[in-house]
């Protein structure tokens, strides 16, 4: 996958309901609204336009990372007025550009937290959440590691982890003046804690 460099306005490419993800035309731009109308059981996400098809079946590892999150999350924000949504949740960033409204990012990030209820509604997330978690797979390391390290740096993610099973280990970047700080790697014998919610921490062999 080419990481994106340089995106120019995308062009909105509107048709019938599809059917079958091998039915598009992958050079072409997507919004939102042709998003709606896909009718296929692949999962997927646009960025900046662009489609990218998610691993259909995620491989243990992965899942249960995955799991472990969900419930300490869970826990922890059963008491907090923050809410946590895990995939597949909806997550759309508007264009920067406020001239259009329309939406060429969709997103569905492994689990992700919204403290402003402002941004929710009955379709998902609306602008960016506080924190993502994404739990890499060798399908997607480099989407995750290039475009989206990008995109959530850009929109303000204000504490983005990146999930290495493989590796064992936790990256955590935090938002400091509008660009990503990253922290010494979390391994096995470590304990993550989030940088914005302190009192949220991790057991890092406890997911792998």
């Amino acid at each position: 996958m080419d990481p994106i460099d340089k995106v120019e306005e995308p062009e909105v490419v509107y048709g019938a309901e599809v059917d079958s993800l091998s039915k598009l035309d992958l050079s072409k731009n997507y919004s939102y609204a042709d998003y709606l109308m896909f009718r296929f059981k692949e999962r997927l996400e646009i960025i900046r336009g662009k489609i990218y098809a998610i691993s259909p079946a995620p491989n243990v590892a992965h899942q249960r990372a995955a799991t472990t999150l969900t419930g300490i999350f869970y826990n922890y924000f059963q008491k907090n007025p923050c809410q946590v949504f895990t995939a597949p949740f909806d997550v759309r960033l508007p264009n920067k550009d406020m001239s259009s409204k329309k939406i060429f990012t969709v997103i569905q990030p492994d689990l992700c937290v919204y403290c402003d209820a402002n941004k929710l509604d009955e379709h998902g997330g609306i602008d960016a959440p506080d924190l993502i978690i994404e739990i890499l797979s060798p399908g997607n390391t480099q989407k995750e590691m290039k475009i989206k390290f990008d995109l959530y740096e850009e929109y303000g993610v204000r504490e983005y982890w990146m999930v290495h099973p493989l590796d064992k280990t936790i990256m955590i970047y935090s938002l400091q003046n509008g660009k990503y700080q990253s922290h010494r790697p979390m391994i096995e014998d470590d304990i993550a804690h989030s940088v914005i919610f302190p009192e949220l921490e991790v057991v890092v062999a406890e997911l792998f």
